[in-house]
């Protein structure tokens, strides 16, 4: 398997120029063939998207620039991860002058309609993900192999057409390269090996270097980007500081967050310490999604919404800050995308944090949230999941109301959480169909 697939990047690596005038295209529909006719593999189309990036002065995966003719020696192994299968016919005929629809509506131009996707839109809901699990059952297996990552974020793509493809990925992910051993155990969902508590704990987390310790994630990110060209926005995603610490510091998954508190009330400079760690290393990890092709990244702050307001403002609102200000220093035009369960009491607070979008839960009725935070952000849901569960008449009168209430400015159509497992699959079919048959 690895010498076909260096092959295919030699193959592609030898295949005649293309044109690369006016700056980054997509791949996946401004060239269909090369210069000889014949269609363009998926590795030429990799290795393609990221010479056009390199051109425009970006950097590119694993953390490295290309500039003045320096090329990666690391370029074989980012374009290799590519699946077999041809370019879906809808990123075949889109414009490559035209930018996804997310991306234009989250800046505020006029669109038709508004954009959508789901949280957790590959996964366990979907036929062809179970039947993927029970060829490659542990959670890590499937999300940092680059080709199972890829072919399992392409999942929903090839059924629904959203128009944001999301990486099937963690918001632990990271945590290795950090030297915080982590494992996601069936039923019982992650366990952290070693729990922080102490100062000497907090003095052994190290800052995360991507392109040694996640580079599966980069290269994922790249295959994704050059499969779906601009017919979708390609969505990263980080865990936001305090979220992060939730689980490093409970262990795992908790209920009533007493350990992470404890920390927090009882010893508040060993847990800035490592809450500072985890808002340095999150910059420099949202910077490498976007430098390997994340069109936009989603930042979840699942857990804050465990804190009282003022408790919000100490050990989460400021590392949030930190985050947008510092990514958006050297990726300006990087839209942020801000999440937190139950957030009603913090949409303000939230809202202040510099993001370019606020994605709103279920429990916020949208209308009152574009009061409260105005329209110059972007928001993005909130249908609740469980809707799904309804008839496909009371589906559409959700979304509708969503919509209605949301405005033709600056909305993106999703639910308030992620997608709930035992979905059937034929209601989110119908959640995207009626979602992207709406005309402002």
């Amino acid at each position: 398997m690895q010498a076909m697939k260096l092959d295919m990047v030699m193959a592609a690596m030898a295949a005649p120029p293309l044109s690369t005038s006016g700056g980054l295209v997509s791949v996946a529909s401004a060239s269909s063939s090369s210069s000889s006719g014949s269609p363009l593999s998926r590795a030429q189309k990799c290795v393609l998207w990221a010479e056009k990036t390199t051109r425009s002065g970006a950097k590119f995966c694993r953390g490295v620039t290309w500039r003045s003719g320096r090329t990666s020696p690391r370029r074989a192994s980012c374009t290799a991860q590519i699946l077999a299968a041809e370019p879906t016919e809808a990123a075949a005929e889109v414009d490559a002058t035209t930018e996804p629809l997310l991306l234009r509506a989250v800046r505020g131009e006029e669109v038709e309609r508004p954009p959508v996707w789901m949280m957790r839109q590959a996964g366990r809901y979907m036929k062809v993900y179970q039947d993927l699990c029970e060829k490659h059952p542990t959670f890590r297996e499937r999300s940092e192999n680059v080709d199972l990552a890829v072919e399992i974020s392409l999942q929903p793509w090839r059924a629904f057409q959203p128009d944001g493809v999301i990486l099937f990925s963690d918001i632990l992910t990271p945590l290795t390269g950090m030297n915080i051993p982590f494992d996601i155990l069936k039923g019982k969902g992650p366990i952290i090996h070693n729990p922080i508590s102490t100062s000497a704990d907090v003095a052994q987390v190290r800052e995360l270097v991507p392109s040694e310790a996640v580079p599966y994630v980069g290269e994922a990110l790249t295959a994704l980007r050059a499969e779906v060209g601009n017919a979708a926005a390609v969505l990263g995603f980080v865990g936001a500081p305090f979220t992060l610490a939730s689980y490093i510091v409970e262990g795992g998954s908790s209920k009533h967050f007493t350990k992470i508190k404890q920390l927090a009330f009882g010893s508040p400079a060993i847990f800035h310490s490592l809450l500072q760690k985890l808002a340095e290393s999150v910059i420099i990890y949202v910077r490498y999604q976007a430098d390997c092709g994340a069109q936009a990244v989603q930042i979840f702050d699942s857990w804050a919404t465990h804190l009282s307001p003022i408790d919000f403002e100490v050990y989460s609102l400021p590392y949030l800050k930190q985050i947008v200000s510092e990514v958006k220093s050297t990726h300006p035009n990087l839209p942020l995308i801000l999440y937190a369960s139950g957030s009603g009491g913090l949409l303000e607070r939230m809202a202040s944090t510099g993001v370019d979008v606020l994605s709103i839960d279920w429990t916020v009725d949208m209308a009152e949230a574009r009061q409260r935070i105005g329209t110059d952000l972007a928001v993005q849901g909130n249908m609740d999941p469980a809707a799904l569960f309804g008839t496909k008449e009371f589906i559409e009168r959700r979304i509708h109301d969503t919509v209605a209430k949301a405005g033709r400015h600056k909305h993106i159509l999703n639910l308030g959480h992620g997608v709930l497992v035992g979905t059937p699959e034929d209601h989110v079919a119908h959640f995207f169909e009626v979602g992207k048959s709406i005309r402002y």
